[in-house]
């Protein structure tokens, strides 16, 4: 699994880290940064929970 983010779409809500820190973070300009390239399958429910939650959907998830 993969997530994909959108840069230039985040607003820096920060809720993604909230929910799935081992996945995602915010940058010091609150930017998300996915902290795995590939998702270990103990993590993927934690990164789509992160992708749900994101007001703006500025996080993708694929397979």
């Amino acid at each position: 699994m993969q997530v994909h983010a959108d840069r230039d779409k985040c607003e820096g809500h920060g809720l993604c880290a909230d929910v799935a820190p081992e996945v995602f973070e915010l940058d010091d300009d609150a930017v998300v940064v996915v902290l795995h390239e590939q998702v270990p399958s103990a993590l993927e429910r934690k990164a789509e929970a992160g992708a749900r939650v994101c007001p703006v959907a500025a996080l993708r998830v694929s397979t």
